[in-house]
């Protein structure tokens, strides 16, 4: 009976255990569940709710929209227009073969087209956006909206592009945009920030000069969208702000007339205020239309760009790197008196050629000018007279003094990575670059700007400015108030030694130009308004043999190839100084034919419109 009320016990004892081990086990589990459940509902309400929100909105980041170019008077010579896009993100979409099918009838696409859709397909990942079309009409625009019902996954879209609505008269100026690559998103952080695919970004000129500037920032939808990733409704729009929109000094009507003057015709026509700096005009020639790069240029198109033997691509008045030919010899007649190698007084018989160490330098013309002074050879641009000072100056004191007024090195800083700096060269050039010694008749033939001697159009235009102001310094620029123009509170550096050396070489590029027997006579004004004064280049592009000289062609009987460049660089008015030129043209035959003939009428449109240009500025002097 003992053992029997022992059993019992033992059972009792062992049966609340087991109670009280599974009500613990009970107790903890509902423990641990009420703090599970509080700390997902009260601790991690945000990050779930945000989870949540992912589900139900979704965000689309817009293109920014870029700002304007303005030329001085505030027309707009690089706008934008509302282009329609339709973008399908793969992966959003349930039956991809059937969107794109659609599409294809909507869009009445031919299957040229869509094999080229296919392509971008596969050649990009299936969460990133493929641009179905990057400019629609409007009537198709609609379409597609009104059958979004039926196309899962497609978005259409609203984008701003760019516009130049003055086509190839700008497009050496600003370059183009056209659709970022990976480079350049990988290159530049604002790019990276602001991306969003069919982004049209600077790849050339001042747009890709002032990317940061003007790219602006983007627009910002935020949409509740259903469990098939339908927009449901619109619950957000955070505007971007519009890129900074930057003016330029540039005057569109002389920009057009230097467009006209160069049609059919290599070569380039720069024009610039000589006491600001400002550029009035700076057109390369042949050019194109950048609009066609816009939505991506077709391969007929690009075909006829990149192999027009002219070279449209090529920007001339900064890339080209030039024989100056005659327009450098104001700088070798300027640096032997400023040396103190010549006065006015000093005189050289011209023979039509000159021997030395039996070599000979010819004079361009054939029987020779006979006994020349300073005014005088610079008026006919004798060359055996500045065979002779060049030889008595050296090259290395010519050298110093070119580059005092601009020459080799680059006119407008890092503002243009294409900019070339040219080649100015001296003895020490020569010997770290070719490791060879300097020669006397190398000198010589650098004073009619042969040689080694390379300039830019623009360069030739800067020299040209400082000898016109009587000598100073100035800072090309081409905007107005940004921030990339150079700090200028040093702009009154003198580059000369005395005024009086500067003055006779004005006076003397005024006989070249306005005198009888200057070679650029014919393109005279005489009136004092227009009046301008001038130096005439021809420079060579091959060798001149012997034969060629005994047939002495017309210029339109040799080979467009072999035919020389013509330039010419110009000041005026000539009594009140404000603008200089330069114009070259890639083988033009000479530059008082040529080149000349178009300065004329270039100062006749920039002198007139003198008195606009300073009313803007007046305008701009009250408003501040």
């Amino acid at each position: 009976m003992i053992n029997s009320s022992s059993d019992n016990v033992k059972k009792l004892n062992s049966i609340n255990r087991r109670m009280f081990i599974t009500s613990s086990l009970k107790f903890f589990i509902m423990v641990g569940l009420v703090s599970r459940l509080f700390f997902l509902q009260v601790k991690e309400n945000k990050k779930y709710l945000t989870l949540s929100d992912k589900n139900r909105i979704r965000e689309w980041k817009l293109a920014p929209v870029r700002g304007e170019f303005h030329d001085y008077f505030g027309n707009v010579i690089a706008g934008n227009f509302e282009a329609y896009q339709l973008h399908v993100i793969p992966e959003e979409v349930e039956d991809f073969r059937y969107v794109i099918y659609r599409l294809k009838d909507l869009l009445e696409l031919s299957d040229k087209e869509f094999k080229k859709v296919l392509k971008k397909k596969n050649e990009i990942k299936p969460w990133e956006t493929l641009i179905v079309s990057d400019n629609l009409s409007w009537k198709k625009f609609s379409k597609i909206n009104n059958h979004l019902y039926d196309l899962n996954g497609v978005k259409p879209v609203v984008s701003i592009s760019r516009s130049y609505p003055f086509r190839e008269k700008f497009t050496h100026i600003l370059g183009y945009v056209s659709q970022a690559n990976e480079n350049d998103v990988e290159n530049n952080e604002t790019i990276k920030k602001r991306f969003v695919p069919g982004l049209k970004i600077g790849k050339v000129g001042l747009e890709k000069s002032y990317e940061n500037e003007i790219i602006g920032t983007n627009d910002i939808e935020r949409y509740e969208v259903n469990a098939y990733g339908r927009r449901i409704s619109q619950l957000e729009f955070q505007k971007g702000e519009k890129g900074k929109t930057l003016r330029l000094t540039i005057d569109t009507e002389v920009q057009k007339l230097s467009n006209e003057l160069l049609k059919d015709q290599a070569g380039s026509i720069c024009v610039m205020d000589i006491y600001t700096g400002e550029i009035i005009a700076m057109h390369s020639s042949p050019s194109f239309d950048p609009n066609l790069f816009v939505f991506g240029i077709s391969k007929d198109d690009w075909q006829l760009i990149r192999n027009n033997p002219m070279k449209p691509l090529v920007n001339k008045t900064l890339q080209g790197n030039y024989s100056p030919g005659s327009t450098i010899k104001p700088i070798v007649a300027l640096s032997a008196l400023e040396n103190g190698i010549i006065n006015t007084n000093f005189t050289v018989k011209c023979t039509g050629k000159t021997e030395m160490y039996g070599q000979t330098y010819h004079c361009w013309k054939k029987k020779g000018h006979g006994f020349v002074s300073f005014r005088n050879a610079m008026k006919v641009s004798c060359d055996t007279y500045f065979y002779e000072i060049a030889r008595k100056l050296g090259v290395d004191k010519l050298s110093e003094t070119a580059k005092k007024f601009g020459l080799g090195k680059k006119v407008f800083g890092d503002l243009f990575d294409i900019e070339k700096k040219g080649l100015i060269p001296n003895t020490q050039w020569k010997k770290n670059a070719l490791g060879k010694g300097w020669l006397l008749g190398e000198t010589m033939i650098t004073g009619i700007g042969q040689g080694y001697i390379q300039t830019t159009p623009i360069q030739l235009c800067l020299m040209t400015a400082q000898i016109a102001n009587g000598g100073y310094k100035i800072y090309p620029k081409i905007t107005v108030d940004s921030e990339k123009n150079e700090n200028q509170a040093d702009k009154f550096i003198q580059l000369y030694k005395d005024s009086k050396n500067i003055k006779l070489v004005q006076d003397a590029m005024f006989g070249s130009t306005n005198e009888v027997m200057g070679t650029s006579y014919r393109s005279r004004i005489d009136n004092p308004k227009y009046q301008f004064a001038g130096k005439t280049g021809t420079a060579q592009v091959k060798r001149i043999t012997e034969r060629d000289r005994e047939l002495d062609l017309k210029t339109f009987e040799i080979p467009y190839e072999e035919r020389d460049h013509a330039l010419y660089i110009a000041f005026g008015p000539y009594k009140n100084p404000r603008y200089a030129l330069s114009v070259l043209v890639e083988h033009g035959g000479n530059g008082s034919t040529t080149a000349a003939p178009m300065a004329k009428k270039l100062f006749k449109k920039i002198i007139d419109r003198h008195p606009l240009r300073q009313s803007v500025n007046n305008k701009k002097y009250l408003e501040i």
